[in-house]
């Protein structure tokens, strides 16, 4: 019980810091950490991710709020399909099976690799918020609420990107904006993964308290650190989880069936 306490423990530091860091709410990384350290199937990390990431986001948008890093209207709207999408995904989640799940995580760590990789020009422009950005705003919500909840990520990246490079916000901006839109999309998706017992409260006020805490020093390294620095960083994370959860995904293929 100690050891998993701990475990919890851990990754939640690891998931807030790269929450802070990165506007990503720190699943990514999070739920191939649950996987190989401490042994959840892929349909149980990616619930406990989602309560997870919760609290980290909540401290991140109010850092970069206070900071002045966050558009609060283009978070509202991400938010509003978020939290359709967020129903959706975690019904997908417990219909999908488990071999589907593996693969389809993996094969999205290698695209946000990919993506970190080839950043989006950046400019510090305002949305103008009409007819269409609105319509998109909500629509890339429901897209980021879908992955969220299928895959246990906070969304940022998808939302992070698409705000820099469709609305010409600077990354700053987009990281914050992108926090605060995760925060109504996981209390949904946490909401329906508790009724469906997939998660568990207590581990994920353990996970969701370490990632609080640790959600601040990556907010100031974020400010610190180069862009594009970091993206080779994550990128490098990134593709070394892919690789070992499609080991475990090979080692385990036919085995399981739900």
């Amino acid at each position: 019980m100690t050891r998993r306490i701990l475990s919890l423990v851990g990754v939640g530091i690891l998931g807030g810091f790269l929450s802070g860091t990165f506007g990503i709410g720190g699943g990514i990384l999070m739920v191939p950490l649950l996987i190989l350290l401490i042994g959840l199937d892929q349909r149980r990390a990616a619930a406990l991710s989602l309560a997870g990431v919760l609290p980290a986001a909540i401290v991140g948008a109010i850092t970069y709020g206070i900071e002045g890093h966050v558009d609060l209207l283009a978070g509202a709207l991400v938010a509003v399909g978020g939290i359709v999408g967020a129903l959706i995904g975690t019904r997908l989640l417990r219909q999908l099976s488990l071999g589907w799940l593996r693969w389809m995580f993996v094969v999205l760590l290698v695209l946000v690799a990919a993506r970190m990789l080839f950043a989006s020009p950046e400019s510090d422009a305002s949305i103008e918020f009409g007819f269409w950005s609105i319509a998109g705003l909500i629509g890339l919500g429901l897209v980021v609420g879908v992955a969220s909840g299928l895959f246990g990520i906070g969304g940022g990246v998808i939302i992070v990107p698409a705000l820099v490079g469709l609305f010409g916000v600077s990354e700053l901006i987009a990281k914050g904006t992108s926090l605060l839109a995760m925060i109504p999309t996981s209390i949904t998706g946490t909401i329906a993964n508790t009724r469906a017992r997939l998660v568990k409260p207590l581990d994920g006020l353990i996970l969701g308290a370490a990632a609080a805490l640790a959600s601040y020093p990556g907010v100031v390294v974020a400010h610190l650190m180069p862009t594009i620095v970091s993206h080779i960083l994550f990128a490098a994370l990134v593709l070394f989880a892919a690789t070992q959860l499609a080991i475990k995904a090979w080692r385990a293929r036919g085995t399981e069936k739900t």
